[in-house]
């Protein structure tokens, strides 16, 4: 696929993944939503990096659905209404899917925001796995002020990382949270004085991702989600039977192989995630 709303490359194990469309904010255009998974699950399945970093060209991260998502549709069906909500309530279900695309990438994900996190924008921050910001960045969730229910992820994530009260604060005001509101409760592990420093520090943190062994690091991702929607017994089962099933021995022994010879490890990347019936070979 063609991307019109991305950029990205791969060096060094990484891929930095760069929302392109600055004069517009970064809003969420109908290209957006098609895109963003296509190229998450291609990184994450071709196995070619070890951690993607999203950021974003220009003054602001993101400043929501694009406006021109809301114009009318001149060929809407004329399908009764019951028929029409049942299409409206699956594409709601396809909306998630997209900014659940980060959260289910075999891989962390690291986001980077500057100037506006808006609507939309804080649905892709929350399915991040780790947030950092700039000193003029701010969050919205903006839903509320145009009259409608946050509903592709900000309400199911955000109680996650901030205090409920204060997400019940936002979502129910709409109300600006700034770089150090987000520092202060957890939302952000750090803030930067300016884009490019931002930048090279979560380069620097994902350069230490890509370092460790890549079986290690898919695992504790994947535990991490399961142990955060399900209970502490169902959590300490899972990762028992996962860390049995998966071998990670191997990576393991060439661990501690390579600081008996006083080298860094030298760890085999993941397999290819292939589609069903595919070859294996």
């Amino acid at each position: 696929m063609a991307y019109s709303c991305f950029k990205y490359d791969i060096k060094d194990k990484i891929a930095h993944i760069q929302m392109c469309r600055p004069d517009e904010f970064n809003s969420m255009n109908r290209a957006f939503w098609s895109e963003l998974p296509d190229l998450v699950e291609t990184i994450s399945n071709e196995a070619s990096s070890r951690v993607i970093v999203l950021s974003a060209q220009g003054k602001h991260f993101c400043a929501g659905m694009d406006l021109a998502n809301f114009a009318p549709n001149p060929k809407a069906s004329r399908a009764h209404l019951g028929t029409k909500k049942e299409s409206a309530f699956r594409g709601t279900l396809d909306l998630q899917n997209t900014i659940s695309c980060l959260e289910k990438a075999r891989v962390p994900v690291i986001a980077a925001i500057q100037g506006a996190c808006v609507g939309g924008g804080v649905d892709l921050a929350t399915a991040a796995d780790v947030r950092y910001c700039t000193k003029d960045a701010f969050f919205c969730i903006q839903e509320i002020n145009i009259g409608i229910a946050a509903d592709v992820g900000t309400l199911q994530r955000l109680p996650h990382l901030i205090p409920e009260g204060l997400v019940r604060e936002l979502a129910f005001t709409g109300r600006r949270f700034d770089a150090e509101e987000a520092l202060k409760f957890g939302l952000v592990n750090a803030v930067y004085d300016n884009h490019k420093e931002m930048l090279e520090g979560v380069l620097e943190v994902a350069k230490e991702i890509a370092k460790k062994g890549p079986l290690a690091i898919t695992s504790t991702k994947e535990i991490l989600n399961y142990g955060r929607d399900h209970s502490m017994e169902d959590s300490l089962n899972y990762v028992a039977l996962w860390n049995n099933a998966m071998g990670i021995s191997d990576e393991m022994s060439e661990t501690f192989k390579a600081q008996s010879e006083k080298r860094d490890p030298d760890f085999e990347d993941l397999l290819p995630r292939r589609k069903y019936m595919e070859d294996s070979d």
